[in-house]
């Protein structure tokens, strides 16, 4: 089962099983993030970068209601290293050409989600929304350093879980992204046929809650 499936069958079960949270008076919380992060593209990745992995972190910040609706605005970091390569066909042998080339996706994410009932010290919450990624590629050929960069539209669903009553929290989330069009317009990734880099991402959270819920 794809990732994709696995959150969205998470996100079901959450919506039965979980019960409505008690009213609190609502409040701030900032967070910082960090994790891993599987991009869509994962042949093309794979070819230039070695990995379709990255790691990732970022920040947030978020406004919970009374009712249990929070909005989260919040952006993260994913980079890696390669280098160029040649590829024929999605079939083909992978030639390394040896020029180094930095790939780097900034992702700046709006969401509206809403947090259940706390079980014990765990607040179990869901969200989607959009955003705009930015996308990054620097390569070097020759000694001569070329740039690309372009900003494209987002969307993302993602799922968590909350730990601790106090102001001090922590988190672990999964999400899955989407970032049409961004790539594959020529070089490896159109031999692959792939433009998306969204993906999947799994993450923990450290958490400063004014919060009493």
């Amino acid at each position: 089962m794809r990732p994709r499936h696995l959150l969205a069958a998470a996100c079901v079960a959450a919506l039965f099983l979980a019960k409505p949270p008690a009213a609190s008076a609502g409040g701030f919380a900032i967070d910082a993030q960090g994790g891993y992060f599987s991009i869509a593209a994962k042949d093309s990745a794979e070819a230039v970068l070695g990995s379709s992995g990255f790691g990732t972190f970022g920040g947030g910040l978020s406004y919970t209601f009374g009712k249990g609706i929070f909005v989260h605005a919040g952006v993260r970091v994913a980079s890696r290293d390669g280098e160029r390569v040649f590829v024929a066909d999605p079939a083909g042998e992978v030639f390394k050409l040896g020029h180094p080339v930095s790939f780097r996706l900034v992702p700046v994410e709006f969401t509206l989600g809403y947090r259940f009932g706390r079980f014990g010290s765990f607040t179990p919450y869901i969200g989607v929304g959009g955003g705009v990624t930015s996308v990054k590629e620097e390569s070097t050929v020759a000694g001569i350093t070329e740039k690309e960069s372009q900003s494209k539209g987002s969307g993302h669903a993602r799922i968590g879980l909350e730990f601790g009553k106090k102001a001090l929290r922590f988190a672990v989330e999964a999400q899955w992204s989407t970032v049409p069009d961004a790539i594959g317009v020529g070089g490896v990734s159109k031999i692959y046929g792939e433009s998306n880099v969204g993906g999947f991402t799994i993450l923990g959270k450290v958490i400063f809650t004014t919060a009493r819920d």
